[in-house]
């Protein structure tokens, strides 16, 4: 039986511009469960960031509540949510952050040391998430300025993972990154979805959406259209073809 792991009610977010109220999200009904890799798309405008910040903690809804696991993340504090996603969420953004003046293997401990102050377990679950995504030790002690785009973004994914997080969010992950350093990001995402690592990703690109046993498609702040596409499997033409059908009947 799948585990339920996020669900929104009702959820809605709105913003005030120049006097105007812009409804971003409209009463977004959504179930997401354990083990998943959820995929966001719709046309720029319609709301995808705004639904996985406010998903994740980053951001709070208007109207709507929203639960994660046993927890109504929507009724806590700013600094409750600040806890809530040191613990139990993992970030991935096309800028990727990386702090300067610390190397590579500093800036993932940087992130643990938040919540887990043994230093020593810290490291050796670095380095098991380092070897994972192909960083080696002589590599983990540059500095992110030697690093090409897609060494940093594997180091961002190891630093969203370094907590063990439930879930793992990303946004446009490859939007700044070549075909080749692309995919080897999207792989690295497969394998730890393949492990069984819950994330929720939004993109553009059909490519990204084809790594998803799900696609949530949003237009104007609700969701249009809901695809199961099932487990990645790669060269399946047929996934490709139902991905297709799903995004040219929802207008993309």
């Amino acid at each position: 039986m799948e585990q339920l792991l996020l669900k929104t009610e009702s959820l809605s977010k709105s913003f005030s511009a120049g006097g105007v109220l812009q409804h971003v999200l409209k009463n977004i009904d959504l179930e997401l469960y354990q083990g998943d890799f959820t995929v966001i798309m719709g046309a720029s405008g319609a709301g995808k960031s705004t639904l996985l910040y406010a998903l994740s903690g980053m951001d709070t809804p208007s109207l709507g509540r929203i639960t994660f696991g046993d927890r109504i993340i929507s009724e806590l504090s700013a600094d409750g949510l600040a806890v809530f996603r040191r613990e139990h969420c993992g970030f991935v953004f096309q800028q990727i952050y990386l702090i300067d003046g610390m190397s590579v293997m500093d800036n993932v401990l940087a992130a643990g040391l938040l919540i887990n102050r043994d230093k020593k377990a810290l490291v050796r679950r670095a380095e098991e998430l380092f070897r994972a995504v192909d960083i080696p030790p002589e590599t983990q002690r540059k500095f992110p300025a030697q690093l090409s785009g897609g060494e940093a973004q594997r180091v961002g994914i190891v630093r969203a993972l370094i907590n063990s997080p439930e879930m793992l969010f990303a946004d446009e992950p490859t939007g700044a990154l070549n075909s080749k350093t692309g995919l080897d990001v999207l792989d690295t995402l497969t394998k730890f979805n393949e492990s069984g690592q819950s994330v929720v990703m939004v993109t553009h690109d059909m490519r990204s959406a084809r790594r998803g046993n799900r696609i949530l498609y949003l237009k104007d702040g609700a969701i249009l259209g809901d695809c199961r596409l099932g487990k990645y499997v790669h060269g399946d033409e047929g996934r490709h073809k139902k991905l297709s059908a799903f995004l040219e009947e929802m207008g993309w």
